[in-house]
């Protein structure tokens, strides 16, 4: 199939530092402008953890490669840190409220039933709209969304391939936290990936453009690859967390016992016991294999759309649905509001780009659906709530201004260029259970809650004002 090669140029506004996305049409009136195509890349409890990112312990070469060719979003957040509810919010362009996007099971077919998803948006757009592997956390959800059955893997994410960790599953419904495979070792992803690549071979083929959802479930727990990624890393340069310790006056309702971790047969079942140094340091080690891991996957994926001669029509969104706590504030897992479970990585490759750029002002997870729409040439519906990041910001004014809204739960935060703040409510009063305030610029792990220090008072005021507007706002639809 012939295609247009479709450039992407930046438009610097210095005024405000904000980075517009336009992609442009290369002029020449013997050509016919053919559809964008989407590969959307899903990774699972993927914090931004990678070496394009500036971790040290990552070993993401693959990640970093594209990096080098893609719109990298430095402080992108989720809308809720938790599997299901984030999905459903990206893929409808809602944010959460008090009545929808809640917990790890929500549909958006149930929670936001009238409103088109992104693959239905597509699809009634012409496009040839599929799903492989985990896009939506429960697979039937939004089903109409795409133009075949969507398809996963039958194994799920707990996929082990060591017979006496099978044996463990079986018998306990959870095996270890961890699991070295063999290098053999056929795992769920290795399946979802190798479905993907026929698929490619397949979409080459027609004439009609596609949105491709790609969703691999690692790193998400338990932490399972094959040796040989293990062994890229060394545990004694991994160690623990440096900040192992709740933030100074933090709220009791900011904390959590990390259930999602204590499931798994080798870790403490007691709240109150946490979990050894020495276990600690494998969880962190076993969550760097899985993410070189993914990495090696991604890189797959990525040669064979160059190989098949669709790179230069497609567009590629890479983005991780929340971040992960790795033993910071002594928690384990997502489910909480400090930005270590809230920021994810985000990548946009524009068809035919050539070169990266990283763009340093805020964006939500929300903000994907116009913006997909915007880079295919498609009008968006009207229900989305997020922003297309190819405008110039001005509904927010100075791009320093700008404002990403996250909830989980009855803990509902703003995160500005400079401070997060948070209020905790019971969910039925909407009493306050407690705040936090951290000012990023001076303290960006979030050990010290400044919420009751006079001298961020107006800070405070201030971002509880705009806290409470984004909040009205999400009850709209």
């Amino acid at each position: 199939m012939n295609r247009v090669v479709v450039m992407g140029v930046l438009l610097v506004l210095f005024c405000v530092g904000w980075v517009q996305l336009v992609p442009v049409v290369e002029e020449e009136s013997s050509r016919t402008e053919e559809p964008v195509n989407v590969l959307f890349v899903a990774l699972d409890d993927l914090r931004p953890e990678l070496g394009c990112y500036g971790s040290d312990l990552a070993i993401t070469p693959h990640f970093d490669a594209f990096a080098k060719e893609a719109y990298l979003f430095e402080r992108a957040v989720c809308a809720v840190p938790v599997c299901g509810a984030s999905r459903a919010s990206v893929m409808t362009g809602l944010r959460p409220n008090g009545s929808r996007f809640r917990t790890f099971s929500s549909r958006a077919d149930e929670d936001a039933p009238d409103v088109p998803t992104m693959g239905a948006w597509f699809k009634s757009n012409g496009y040839f709209t599929a799903s492989n592997g985990k896009i939506f956390h429960k697979n039937q959800d939004s089903k109409e969304s795409w133009s075949e059955k969507p398809w996963r893997p039958e194994r799920d994410f707990r996929d082990y391939q060591n017979p006496d960790n099978i044996a463990v599953a079986a018998a306990q419904g959870h095996g270890p936290a961890t699991e070295r495979g063999q290098t053999s070792a056929v795992y769920a992803d290795d399946l979802t990936l190798a479905k993907t690549l026929d698929d490619l071979e397949r979409l080459a083929k027609m004439e009609q453009p596609f949105f491709l959802g790609v969703g691999f479930f690692k790193p998400h727990l338990p932490f399972c690859a094959p040796q040989r990624f293990w062994d890229l890393h060394n545990p004694d340069s991994i160690g623990l967390a440096e900040n192992r310790y709740a933030p100074l006056h933090a709220p009791e309702a900011a904390m959590h016992s990390f259930g999602e971790l204590r499931a798994y047969q080798d870790i403490p079942k007691d709240v109150n016991q946490d979990v050894p140094d020495s276990m600690q340091v494998v969880l962190r080690h076993g969550y760097q294999a899985c993410v070189s891991y993914v990495d090696h996957l991604f890189g797959q994926l990525i040669q064979k759309l160059e190989e098949t001669g669709m790179a230069d029509n497609t567009l590629v969104v890479v983005w991780g649905d929340h971040g992960w706590q790795l033993g910071e504030h002594s928690l384990w897992a997502k489910h909480c509001n400090f930005q270590t479970s809230l920021k994810v990585p985000l990548l946009l490759r524009l068809p035919g780009q050539k070169s990266g750029q990283r763009v340093a002002p805020m964006v939500e997870l929300t903000d994907l659906y116009p913006t997909i729409c915007a880079i295919a040439g498609l009008d968006a519906p009207e229900h989305l709530q997020g922003t297309d990041l190819e405008l110039d910001m001005s509904e927010f004014g100075d791009a320093s201004n700008r404002v990403t809204f996250s909830k989980f739960h009855g803990g509902e935060t703003v995160t500005t260029e400079r401070y997060s703040y948070t209020e905790f409510r019971q969910k039925k009063s909407g009493e306050l259970r407690g705040l936090m305030l951290f000012d990023l610029s001076t303290d960006p792990d979030e050990n010290s809650n400044v919420a009751s220090s006079s001298e961020y008072s107006g800070v405070r005021m201030s971002l509880s004002l705009k806290l409470d507007s984004l909040r009205q706002l999400t009850k709209g639809l």
